[in-house]
């Protein structure tokens, strides 16, 4: 280790301990932070500012009125000065390190009178210091109140609105001499001390604990700022919710909307104030006495011994009056110490004023004194002489009148010398009001002219309402991720950097909110009245503050456009200028060319920090400049804080911001603090230029939004306000013109809050990281404005508005033309006028000046570092950008010759704002292809057309007719045959084509190159990057066809190839129809939805679905407007295949619902229709429209029909069944009429044969044989045969071949269902990967699956054992997926069963041709699988384990046989099918056997009415498995006769949940639990191990069904069904 980092290392070791004192360091002087301080007395030529030399950068300063606070990296935090609660004095050579912050990571500090604060990065706030007033809270120490605080001390800041309640995280710190502010992280303010200027609804005080400061609540509070006796608060302005003015674009959106100055905007409301006190006084009839320590008296002395730090020169002849009044008082208001006389605290630490009618002054000497004390207030007032920052007549009357605490009595001092402090009753106080009203007639006056000077200031006293609930109450984002933001010097905050979402720029719509004493107008309200609540100063309300500032007595604002204005107290020219004091702001008089950006403010002075003529910036000081008078202490050399007043008007001051000279010497100026008499500045060295680089980007910056903002001022909004503009520029112009204004605005706006982040940048110590530059983090922001502003002057420009607007000025601004000269960046026109073209295009070299500066900061950083990165890319775009607006500039200017020259009313029909000219061919460079000798052709190209005019004479400004080719629909290629001898180019439009010739090969590859730049650019390319080849063949564009055909007069919006649409759009025709879907070589191809009006029943036509070659082709959905809605398969524009129509709606008085085969549009094929108004379901055959062959028809009376259907009625054999099993067979000649021989059999067995004539509902007439069967007769058996159901319905491999068929052709089979299996499973990955692609509302869930469906499995490999599982599990996916062929088949399977089978549908007699038909459906759904997957043996067949080595198979075959796993449809498909089935199909089961059931359950319910031991015996259980004890809540209890539900308890409960389960092989596991519950229950009653016999089990099995009670039934039901649909699976199973 070097000497010099072992003595870095001690030093960082002893700071880190403390041990070591501030004078023994040895430090090396940092590059940054450099702290110089120094004293306002004295002349200025004889000042010479302390350098403060610490090891370790300091970040900020904060100065009271005998103290100060450093805040070095790293969070460490020095005091020096006059430290009273530790009875220290800290030479600023040597501050002591504070050290019970070390570690806490201290962001930020802030000093008050006579105490301090610390702001953590955690939000936490330590205080210390004078607590007599509160000002330092409640301290979380002991939790006790004390009159000093000796060490930091955190104070809890909790709101207790929430509950529960939640410690508030704090981001900025403001002190007084006796009160607190903190604001928020969500932007509210909480205060605590004492006094009016807490701002808080209470009349106890002091106020020990933070509380919210309610008047501010719901608005966005950005820096708070504190005086002696007064706060400030600036405060984001609510969105305006009303405009008055005549352009409606200036109606933006908030966050970005224009900024007004108080000449451009009207208040967007007014607040009655009658209901709002202006004294801000709440008056009450009585309060209760309460006791108030906060002026209890400190006993400190000075490190030099001798006197108080609160003695004045009038205490000593004070006496503390002994009297103590208990009873109840009027409230009157709190006052100052009579004998106060000077800026500094008063003279006794704790006084009360109470009145009470009867009482009066029992001391002679004390009244003669108040009385003494009002004339010379009185005299004080005059305007000849008075105090300067002192307390005067008038701060005596509004303290009075404002405060809303009393104190208690007097309470003697601890020392030896007394404060004194007289009770003052209701009389003194009238007595006194009169004498002051007397005196305050010139002041009041003299207030008035002040308020007169702001006009609008009178109106109204606040400009917005409190607490009025607005968009912006959370916290800035900024704040939240960058944690407690850092104070800059003299208590400026950063919290005016507020975000906008998406935009980390500072707001400059902002507010002033001022509350506490007003005796010398520091409120800024254009009195001298006291305000217990914030109230806004309505003057500075449009004036874009961006920083609030502080001093004891006078206020000060800064502006985003480099003014201050100031008010209060000016007895030493702290305002700036002659006025005084001012009771409404006013601005400063600053010499020209200096442009403010930083304000500090003192006890009676202001530093100011400017830009001047160089980068570097200069310091501006105002105020007293000479020795205070004062009367020392004997033994104390220091002036003591009591003793302190500002010098009166015989002493000398500075009124006018002057020049402090040694400004130059300290570097690069940062920041500025003031506190007391003491100033501070901050400053960097400027090492490799980088921090001059920073002032010169921000200077500049600041330098031109004054400039902006002095043309918006002067000549923007004046033209934009004026009545003539319309009728002068003429329509089109004036609307041109208003989009300037609106961008120029825009950009000015823009400009005004990067200059402010830029200065928020230079005061931030901690954050100045140069990627967080705006320029670089906003690079998109900036673009867009900056594109945006020059294509508004361009398009001014090009409609020669200008010209009309040049004549408008000179009328408009009169006498201010020569101001407006001054700014003027060019030379002046001829006329001696403002050239408006170059004054509108030179925000524009703006550009420049970006680029050239990130360029210096670019070569302050390594290559291979983040910030060169950064830089170099920003760098980049700044110069692309401004070589790109420089071109467009050019064209503009190009464009207005060009129509200068070719002006005319025949060309005014092409001449658009937007419009540029690029070239074209007057000199006949080029022409069409075999054109005439005679004739004209004059192409002009521009930035968005191909004009082709006919006729033409380009200089008599003369064509015929014209044709215009948008770019973005033309293609252009060069024709490279050689043989005619032509240079020639080919141009392709979506309706016609044709080629031009140019004059030689240079002008062929000029109008290419300019051809395709042009397209390039107009389809957003940029247009540099392309060359005379071919430009994009596939765009996406808008057009209008005009030519005859299907898409005439249609607006098309989507892609395009080559001329022709291509890809994915929209079209749109004049009659209403629209497409939205895919397009293929100019005609509807793919998925497309189509809207087709219907005018007769004035409601449209839509189609969802599938299109092919410009027709419905495919799966899609059809809503016809008469309400019917169809959704199957089309072919060439018709309904074709599987498809279902449901007809009306059921309030119709035909709805119905058919789901089957359609052949051209008619029903032809298999197919179930559902009559919903006749009750009737048809299932059977149909052929061209009309039911023909083989059906069955069910009612919804039970009645079952199956027989032959000719020409749409039953006509020949069928079978009719009526609910009580009553048969007929018979001929039938229509619906339900009968006419012929039939057999009619009744439910009791008896049969009627012969003739039969009739209606079937209505009565049937009969002529034949009644027959009472006895025996076994062979025509009985013949006529069961008969009457046997299912012998004219339609066989069940002929049920649903459009369903198979459509998922056939989604695999990609042709017809014979023939085809390639590779080719089929590209078709699903497409079909699925387009699905996810055009679904944007899928679940995550939902997409991982169709990712997994994407992959296409092994499919061509051997299915064995080892692979079997996967195809299952892909399988179980492809099902729950309808995008999926699988998943749609089954989906659609499970849609025509339930409609074959819900409904009227629902009979018992169709129970077997469903239990069929789910295995047909197995069948043929089996045989698309083994398509899929060819290795899958066929039904029944043996999957074999996978092949090993032959070692492993000879171990195999010498220990054990191979085993083999028989596969079945069923097995496979039924998990996959049967659950979506399952509830028609159990429901036709319980219909069947519901008598059985009815029957079953009845015998159940009886046995289980019968005790556990009674059931057990009579079932057949041995004794031995009866149960003797049985288990409750862990207590043991002996099973009795009368027990019931007490055995096997655990058996019954698994066996019930067989009822959740459905498959088989699940519910045969839960009965497999069931048997284990029973034997561990049985176990302990048996010894030894055992097993189970039949004769045992099936007893107590028994048991355990029964008292399973509810599941039997359902298990009973589950089980028969599953009988009929795995009886072939069983067997191969087994």
């Amino acid at each position: 280790m070097t000497v010099v980092s072992a003595q870095i290392s001690a030093t960082f070791k002893r700071v880190q301990t403390g041990s070591c004192p501030a004078e023994k360091w040895a430090p090396t002087p940092p590059e940054r932070g450099l702290l110089h301080i120094w004293q306002c007395v004295g002349p200025t030529a004889q000042l010479h500012p302390e350098r403060v030399l610490l090891p370790r950068p300091v970040l900020q300063a904060a100065l009271g009125e005998h103290h100060g606070l450093l805040l070095t990296q790293g969070g460490i935090v020095y005091s020096f000065g006059e430290l009273f609660w530790r009875d220290q004095r800290v030479p600023l050579s040597a501050p002591v390190l504070e050290v019970n912050l070390l570690g806490k990571m201290v962001v930020s500090v802030a000093a008050g009178g006579f105490h301090c604060g610390a702001l953590t990065e955690q939000g936490a706030v330590y205080m210390w210091g004078e607590n007599t007033a509160g000002q330092c809270g409640l301290t979380e120490r002991g939790g006790t109140t004390s009159i000093a605080v000796s060490e930091p001390c955190p104070v809890s800041v909790v709101d207790n609105e929430v509950i529960p309640p939640a410690a508030v995280r704090v981001v900025d710190l403001a002190l007084g001499r006796e009160h607190s502010l903190a604001l928020s992280a969500q932007s509210e303010l909480w205060a605590w001390g004492s006094g009016c200027q807490l701002g808080l609804v209470t009349s106890t005080f002091p106020v020990w604990r933070p509380q919210k400061v309610e008047h501010l609540a719901g608005r966005h509070v950005m820096q708070v700022a504190c005086g002696a006796y007064h706060s400030l608060a600036l405060v984001l302005s609510l969105p305006p919710q009303n405009s008055n003015t005549h352009n409606p674009s200036e109606n933006m959106e908030w966050g970005q909307s224009l900024q007004y100055s108080v000449t451009e905007r009207e208040d967007s409301f007014t607040v009655d104030g009658g209901h709002y006190c202006p004294l801000g006084v709440e008056l009450t009839e009585d309060t209760t006495d309460e006791t108030s320590p906060r002026r209890r008296a400190l006993g400190w002395r000075l490190h030099s011994g001798g006197r108080s730090r609160g003695c004045s020169p009038g205490s000593a002849t004070g006496s503390l009056s002994e009297e103590n009044t208990k009873e109840k008082n009027v409230l009157v208001g709190h006052t100052d110490p009579l004998t106060q006389t000077d800026g500094g605290p008063r003279s006794h630490l704790l006084s009360g004023w109470r009145s009470n009618k009867k009482s009066s002054l029992t001391h002679e000497v004390e009244f003669q004194n108040l009385l003494q004390k009002l004339s010379s207030h009185s005299l004080e007032m005059q305007p000849t002489s008075g105090p300067g920052d002192a307390d005067s007549l008038s701060s005596y009357t509004s303290d009075l009148l404002s405060s809303s605490y009393k104190e208690d009595s007097p309470i003697k001092s601890q020392t030896n010398r007394p404060y004194s402090s007289s009770p003052v009753c209701l009389e003194d106080i009238g007595f006194y009001l009169e004498t002051q009203i007397q005196t305050l007639q010139g002041k009041k006056s003299s207030s008035l002219s002040n308020i007169r000077q702001k006009g609008k200031a009178a109106g109204s006293r606040r400009c917005s309402l409190p607490g009025t609930p607005t968009g912006h109450t959370s916290g800035s984002p900024w704040r939240q991720q960058s944690g407690a933001r850092r104070l800059s010097s003299g208590g400026h905050s950063q919290a005016a950097a507020t975000e906008e979402d998406g935009h980390r720029l500072p707001f400059l719509n902002t507010e002033v909110w001022s509350w506490g004493r007003g005796s010398e107008g520091q409120l800024g309200h254009g009195d001298q009245l006291a305000r217990l609540q914030p109230l806004c100063i309505k003057t500075l309300t449009a004036e874009e503050v961006i920083q609030v500032a502080a001093g004891s007595h006078h206020s000060l604002a800064l502006t985003a456009h480099c003014q201050v204005y100031s008010w209060g107290s000016n007895m030493c020219g702290q305002l700036g200028h002659v006025n005084s004091p001012a009771m409404v702001p006013q601005q400063a008089k600053l010499s020209d060319g200096l442009r403010v950006w930083g304000v500090s403010a003192g006890q009676s002075h202001s530093v100011l920090v400017a830009d001047g003529d160089c980068v570097q910036p200069v310091l501006l000081y105002c105020g007293q400049q000479q020795e205070l008078v004062s009367v020392p202490s004997k033994k104390s050399p220091h002036i003591p804080r009591s003793s302190q007043r500002s010098p009166s008007r015989a002493e000398s001051y500075a009124v006018r911001p002057t020049l402090l000279p040694f400004c130059m010497e300290m570097g690069y100026i940062s920041s500025v603090c003031s506190g007391g008499q003491t100033c501070g500045v901050l400053a960097d060295q400027n090492v490799m230029g980088f921090i001059s680089a920073l002032h010169e980007l921000a200077s500049r910056e600041r330098q031109f939004y004054c400039w902006m903002n002095s043309v918006r001022r002067l000549l923007v909004s004046p033209l934009r306000n004026r009545e003539k503009v319309c009728p002068s520029l003429g329509e089109p112009c004036s609307h041109l013109f208003f989009s300037l204004c609106e961008s120029f605005v825009r950009l000015s706006t823009l400009i005004g809050r990067h200059s402010t982040s830029l200065t928020y940048f230079l005061q931030n110590a901690q954050g100045r990281d140069v990627t967080s530059l705006p320029l670089l983090t906003h690079i998109v922001h900036f673009m867009d404005i900056y594109k945006d502003y020059c294509s508004s002057v361009g398009d001014f420009q090009v409609m020669n508005g200008f010209q009309s607007l040049q004549k408008l000025s000179l009328e408009c601004l009169g006498s201010q033309q020569i101001i407006l000269s001054q700014l003027s960046v060019s030379d002046l026109s001829v006329s001696g006028d403002v050239d408006l073209v170059s004054l509108f295009y030179w925000p524009l070299q703006q550009l420049h000046h970006y680029n050239r500066v990130l360029l210096k900061l670019e070569t302050c950083f390594d290559v291979l570092t983040t910030e060169y990165q950064s830089l170099h890319q920003g760098c980049t775009q700044y110069e692309s950008l401004s070589l790109s607006l420089l071109r467009k500039k050019k064209e503009a200017e190009a464009t207005f010759f060009f129509w200068k020259t070719h002006s005319g009313k025949i060309t005014e029909v092409l001449r658009l704002p937007q419009r540029r000219v690029i070239c074209e061919s007057s000199s006949r460079s080029l022409t069409l292809q075999n054109a005439g000798r005679f004739s004209n052709h004059w192409f002009i190209l521009f930035n968005d057309a191909l004009v082709h005019t006919q006729g033409a004479i380009p200089s008599q400004n003369f064509f015929s007719t014209h044709h215009v080719y948008p770019l973005t629909c033309l293609w252009v290629k060069p024709v490279t045959d050689d043989s005619s001898g032509l240079y020639a180019i080919r141009v392709t439009c979506p309706e016609e084509s044709f080629t031009v010739v140019a004059s030689t090969p240079q002008e062929k590859n000029k109008w290419l190159r300019f051809l395709n730049q042009a397209v390039d650019q107009e389809l957003g390319g940029g247009g540099q990057r392309s060359s005379s080849g071919l430009t994009a063949v596939s765009r996406t564009a808008s057009y209008v066809f005009t030519a005859e055909g299907r898409f005439k007069d249609a607006q098309y919006t989507g892609g395009w190839l080559a001329g022709r649409v291509h890809g994915r759009g929209t079209m749109k025709w004049p009659d209403g129809r629209t497409y939205r879907g895919n397009f293929k070589n100019g005609l509807e191809d793919g998925y497309g939805e189509c809207i087709i009006p219907n005018k007769v029943l004035n409601r449209p036509d839509s189609y969802q679905g599938h299109w092919r070659n410009g027709k419905i082709q495919g799966f899609g959905k059809y809503k016809y407007a008469s309400g019917e809605v169809y959704e199957g398969c089309f072919a060439d524009g018709q309904r074709h295949g599987y498809g279902m129509l449901s007809s009306g709606k059921l309030a119709k008085n035909s709805p119905s619902v058919f789901v089957g085969h359609w052949v051209h549009d008619k029903k032809t094929g298999y197919g179930v229709y559902d009559d919903i108004s006749r009750g009737e379901k048809y299932m059977g055959q149909w052929l061209d429209e009309q039911r023909h062959g083989n059906a069955v028809v069910v009612t919804q009376y039970g009645v079952y029909y199956e027989g032959t259907f000719r020409d749409n009625k039953m006509s020949g054999p069928g079978l009719v069944v009526s609910e009580d099993d009553t048969a007929l067979h018979g001929e039938f000649s229509d619906d339900w009429i009968i006419n012929g021989k039939g057999v009619l059999a009744l439910s009791n067995g008896d049969y009627l044969e012969g003739l039969f004539s009739g209606e079937w509902t209505t009565g049937l007439k009969v002529v034949g044989t009644y027959t009472k069967p006895v025996g076994e007769d062979p025509e009985i058996r013949d006529r069961n045969i008969l009457l046997r159901l299912g012998q004219y319905r339609v066989p069940t491999d002929q049920k649903w071949v459009c369903v198979f068929d459509e998922c056939w052709t989604r695999l990609g089979c042709d017809a014979t269902r023939s085809g390639d299996g590779s080719t089929a499973w590209e078709n699903i990955a497409v079909t699925i990967s387009t699905a996810r692609r055009h679904s944007s509302d899928l679940s995550r869930s939902q997409i991982k699956v169709l990712e997994c469906l994407e992959f296409i499995p092994q499919h061509a490999n051997p299915v064995t054992t080892a692979n079997y599982d996967n195809i299952r599990r892909y399988l179980t996916k492809a099902r729950h997926t309808p995008v999926h062929p699988l998943g749609w088949l089954v989906e659609t399977l499970v849609t025509v069963y339930r409609m074959t089978y819900v409904g009227v549908g629902s009979n018992r007699r169709l129970l077997r041709q469903a239990v069929q038909e789910v295995q047909a459906y197995l069948t043929q759904f089996y045989s698309i699988i083994r398509f899929l997957f060819p290795g899958l043996p066929e039904d029944g067949g043996v999957i074999p384990d996978p092949p090993s080595s032959p070692s492993k198979c000879r171990h195999d075959s010498n220990t054990s046989q191979q085993s083999v796993m028989v596969l079945s449809c069923s097995s496979l498909l039924l998990p996959l099918v049967l659950p979506r089935l399952y509830p028609p199909l159990f429901t036709l089961y319980c219909l069947q056997e519901e008598q059985l059931e009815a029957q079953y359950w009845d015998r159940i319910i009886r046995l289980n009415k019968q005790p556990d031991q009674s059931l057990l015996h009579f079932l057949g259980v041995q004794e031995k498995f009866w149960p003797v004890w049985m288990s409750i809540l862990g207590e043991k209890k002996q099973i009795v006769s009368s027990s019931k539900d007490a055995c096997f308890v655990s058996a019954v409960e698994t066996l019930q949940q067989i009822s959740t389960t459905f498959t088989p092989s699940d519910k045969l596991i839960v009965i497999q639990k069931t048997f284990e519950e029973l034997t561990q229950e049985v176990k302990p009653m048996l010894d030894g191990d055992f097993l189970w016999c039949m004769d045992d089990l099936l007893p107590l099995f028994l048991y355990v069904v029964l008292r399973a009670r509810r599941v039997v039934s359902h298990t009973h039901t589950h089980t028969h069904t599953h009988t009929h649909t795995h009886t072939r699976s069983q067997k191969m199973e087994w």
